[in-house]
């Protein structure tokens, strides 16, 4: 009798073992997992789910019920789609954001979808990332409701989550499977992350360099920043701090500020300073930048300039010509194309001297 008892030990022990070493495998899911991320601005996007497929089953209403459902397991007596399979699929943000028009904090949120018979259907992130699937949901978790559209797409086989139409600030996310997809618009505040972000920086070692408080300025400048916030910036970087230095291009980048401000005589005076320190190149520029804004005689004080510099330069010819002829000083166009083509110049200067004389009647 006490052999068989131990002997009856021994077998579920090994049992035991057995079953513990089995547990342990890494086997291959039926529902392969994924992850899609998308960066916008200086933001990521990042959704994480298990990818089931369609196998000839009837999805929609069926496989995945319309509305609210009881599972029939764990606490939730109305429950949305899990949006995937598996654990819950979940939804991740690096920065504050908005989806379809509502904000949404950064962080990570479980994503579930009330499918509807019609073409609608609603969005919900939840707070609880840890469940599974929506059998644990919990309304009083919701971060955001939102209602979207489904739209009818072509045949996914497995579920698939892509992001579209991506845009400087936003970009749309789909969920794809079978023959319907449920898109939703997510979108950051570009400008205003960069800035803030550059802000907590410039407290730090960022801010000893120069060149940084020039990004900033020229990124506010060009993407609808705070511009007297820019103008101190770039102010800062041009003289009365240790990191300072006067260059043409932060000159440039406060000529642009003030001009955007309506300060037209500062901005005036801001680029005669950069064009004191300018290169043939940047004059030539500046020349151009100023007959389109109808300044005609800043354009020659700088196209002229650019030629006492480079005096065997055939393009500085050609500019200055340019600038002749679109004041309507027809003789000197026709004089400074001429001696652009009498200095060998590359094949894309000659081409347009030699268009401008044609249209001067000259050729």
């Amino acid at each position: 009798m006490k052999k068989k008892t131990i002997t009856t030990l021994f077998l579920c022990l090994l049992l035991s073992i057995s079953y513990s070493t089995f547990a342990q495998l890494n086997t291959p899911r039926g529902s392969q997992q994924a992850t899609v991320s998308q960066r916008i601005g200086v933001s990521d996007v990042s959704i994480t789910y298990s990818r089931p497929s369609v196998k000839g089953r009837e999805i929609w209403g069926k496989l995945v019920p319309y509305g609210m459902n009881n599972l029939g397991f764990g606490t939730a007596t109305e429950a949305p789609w899990r949006a995937g399979a598996n654990e819950n699929t979940t939804i991740a943000f690096t920065h504050d954001a908005s989806l379809q028009g509502k904000p949404i904090k950064a962080g990570t949120y479980g994503l579930h979808i009330e499918v509807r018979a019609d073409n609608t259907a609603t969005l919900i992130l939840s707070k609880d990332i840890d469940a599974w699937g929506s059998y644990f949901y919990d309304k009083s978790n919701d971060a955001l409701r939102v209602d979207i559209t489904t739209t009818i797409v072509s045949h996914h086989e497995l579920l698939t989550y892509e992001f579209n139409d991506v845009q400087a600030n936003s970009a749309t996310a789909s969920l794809a499977w079978g023959e319907k997809a449920f898109p939703f618009n997510v979108s950051f505040e570009v400008t205003g992350i960069v800035l803030a972000d550059f802000r907590a920086k410039a407290k730090g070692q960022a801010g000893f360099q120069r060149q940084n408080w020039e990004q900033a300025a020229n990124f506010a400048l060009n993407n609808g920043g705070d511009l007297n916030e820019a103008l101190g910036w770039i102010n800062s970087a041009i003289s009365g701090q240790f990191f300072s230095q006067k260059t043409f291009n932060n000159l440039a980048i406060k000529a642009q500020l003030l001009n955007k401000l309506g300060e037209i005589e500062a901005f005036g005076a801001t680029l005669d300073e950069a064009a004191a320190i300018a290169n043939v190149g940047q004059l030539n520029r500046m020349g151009y930048q100023m007959l389109n804004l109808k300044d005609n005689d800043r354009a020659m004080v700088y196209f002229k300039k650019a030629v006492s510099l480079a005096p065997k330069n055939p393009n500085v010819y050609d500019s200055l010509g340019e600038a002749y002829k679109t004041i309507g000083d027809k003789k000197n166009a026709i004089k400074n194309f001429k001696r652009a083509l009498s200095m060998n110049p590359p094949a894309n200067v000659k081409a347009n001297s030699e268009k401008h004389l044609k249209e001067l009647g000259a050729l």
